[in-house]
């Protein structure tokens, strides 16, 4: 069993049905470009047959047609489960990121950011973490100039 169990089902709803909308978008452009490509070569070979042209033809339009809803039937749902489960490699540190960037806001001094193992932006955790020692050995979140910030949520 997983060590974090997901209480959320989608961490960052906007940004990650943003990015699947484009996953699918991307998807559905590439059967229609698919499904376009393979009209034309079959209308220029049924123009070129002596007899059955037209024939060819009119069976053709049915098929395909079957043949692209049931590809956008398939793939369609099976690019949004995949886009949703990617999304959360990069939405679950941004969450965790203004997480922790939130509590410092408002003066205290969390542990150090950590991610979870397999997820993007580990780097970027890094070095937000060498930051904030940084800030803290230089007593800079003792004592702000600044009026501090409202919690981010």
């Amino acid at each position: 069993m997983a060590k974090y169990k997901r209480r959320i089902k989608l961490i960052q709803p906007s940004l990650q049905l943003k990015l699947v909308g484009a996953f699918m978008g991307m998807s559905a452009l590439a059967l229609m470009l698919q499904f376009l490509l393979f009209m034309t070569s079959m209308s220029e070979i049924a123009a070129e047959l002596p007899e059955d042209g037209a024939l060819l033809l009119s069976a053709m339009q049915e098929t395909t047609i079957q043949i692209l809803l049931v590809s956008f039937g398939m793939l369609l749902p099976v690019t949004a489960l995949v886009g949703v489960l990617v999304t959360f490699r990069w939405a679950g540190p941004i969450f965790r990121f203004k997480q922790h960037l939130g509590r410092i806001a408002l003066g205290e001094r969390p542990a150090h950011c950590k991610l979870r193992k397999g997820d993007e932006l580990q780097d970027v955790c890094e070095v937000m973490n060498q930051a904030i020692d940084n800030l803290q050995g230089h007593e800079s979140l003792e004592e702000p100039t600044e009026a501090p910030l409202r919690r981010v949520a």
